[in-house]
């Protein structure tokens, strides 16, 4: 039998009190892995959250910064080194909201929100935390993509313009990297069911459910296992790969 163990471990995950990031932080810690919980506002879920993971044993620490901010993502680190630990993995999950329109209508701004989020983000959190995996010969970095970085559909262009730049930054530091043992995934969800759709009960959308091969929408549990196979020994010799977890609905090509 293969168990994946992520014993003395330790994880930061981006974004870790959203919809997704919740799940990620849970699977990640049953295996074993310390955990890093990153908010940026949502403290009370961030302090639920790490009540419910000290239950697996493990060791869990809460911190603040703002991914956007290279200057936020460097006092993170530091506050890591001193107080807990530097992560062996990061998880880039953390996104930014806005309204979807057209480009025409589109507010630049959305545009630059939607860069810092997505690119910049993978920059700084680079930066802070890629020296150590170098230091240690070592180390893994899964971003999370999306399966419109692919589709390119109506009313998505600051969204998959920004996804597809992030895409291009990851593959080029996937290389730069690779000589140092440390690889970089990216994970492509679909439109995924979460605990807003449970409390809704909106987890069949008939018309959506239907363009999808397998004829159903992806849970936040399939793309947490998602991360942490990336996470595992399992996957040390992938990196630089784009990932859909979306039912087929984005099928990369060669």
């Amino acid at each position: 039998m293969i168990n994946i163990n992520l014993e003395n471990k330790t994880i930061l995950v981006t974004g870790a009190t959203g919809q997704l990031g919740r799940e990620m932080v849970r699977i990640l810690a049953k295996a074993g892995a310390n955990i890093i919980i990153h908010y940026h506002s949502n403290e009370k879920m961030a302090l639920l959250l790490k009540e419910e993971l000290l239950k697996n044993n493990v060791k869990v620490y809460i911190v603040k910064a703002d991914i956007k901010s290279l200057d936020s993502v460097m006092e993170m680190k530091k506050e890591l080194e001193t107080n807990f630990l530097l992560p062996d993995i990061i998880v880039n999950n953390a996104v930014s909201q806005y309204h979807w329109t057209n480009i025409l209508n589109q507010d630049n701004k959305d545009f630059i929100d939607q860069f810092e989020s997505c690119v910049l983000q993978n920059v700084n959190m680079a930066k802070a935390f890629i020296p150590h995996m170098i230091a240690n010969k070592c180390g893994k970095v899964i971003a999370i993509n999306t399966e419109c970085a692919m589709q390119c559909f109506e009313n998505q262009g600051a969204y998959a313009s920004a996804k597809r730049g992030m895409d291009g930054l990851l593959r080029v530091l996937a290389k730069e990297v690779g000589p140092y043992n440390i690889t970089v995934n990216q994970i492509a969800p679909g439109w995924t069911i979460s605990d807003n759709d449970r409390l809704n009960h909106s987890e069949v959308q008939p018309e959506s459910d239907k363009k999808i091969p397998l004829r159903r929408r992806g849970t936040d549990i399939e793309v947490a296992n998602a991360v942490l196979f990336l996470a595992s020994s399992l996957a040390d010799y992938i990196t630089g790969v784009y990932i859909p977890v979306s039912g087929g609905t984005v099928m990369p090509t060669i």
